[in-house]
């Protein structure tokens, strides 16, 4: 099972050059050991995402030593959700609500592309999200995952295609 995982996560890597291209000028740049949010920060497809983790005051924490998995949304995974809900939860009433979501999106340690496995993963958030294949696509509760393995100094970033929230 571990074996074919992987290569539906190899897959979905390689079929889909999206991300890849937007970090092709970064990514060298990242593994000279760029954080978390710096590797974020130097993409131009994690915008939305950046600008919640500062509303949400967690730059400071993925910039610490971690290591940290983060299942990042793209902009246009940010798009997808009802109008108005990422402007709601940027505003400082709702910090409480946008940490929840964030940390939802975060696993402890460093979890490469090779050793995720099917099943329940706890979240720093404290809920816990499924790992599973779909169709031969990895999923993160009703995300895809379209990049994997984006290194970063305390950790590494596996980019999915919508935003996951806690039940």
């Amino acid at each position: 099972m571990k074996t074919h995982l992987l290569k539906y996560l190899l897959a979905a890597s390689l079929s889909l050059g999206l991300i890849t291209s937007t970090f092709a000028g970064n990514h060298e740049h990242a593994k000279k050991a760029q954080d978390i949010v710096g590797v974020a920060s130097s993409s131009e497809v994690f915008t939305t995402l950046v600008a919640a983790l500062k509303a949400a005051d967690l730059v400071g924490v993925l910039q610490g030593d971690g290591p940290f998995t983060v299942f990042a949304p793209t902009d246009e995974a940010f798009a997808k959700l009802p109008e108005g809900t990422v402007e709601s939860l940027l505003k400082s009433e709702n910090k409480e609500k946008l940490v929840a979501v964030l940390t939802y999106h975060v696993v402890p340690g460093k979890v490469m592309a090779e050793d995720v496995k099917p099943g329940s993963v706890a979240t720093v958030n404290g809920a816990a999200c499924t790992i599973s294949v779909s169709d031969g696509n990895v999923m993160v509760d009703n995300a895809k995952v379209i990049q994997t393995d984006v290194a970063a100094s305390n950790g590494v970033i596996h980019v999915i295609d919508s935003v996951i929230l806690p039940n």
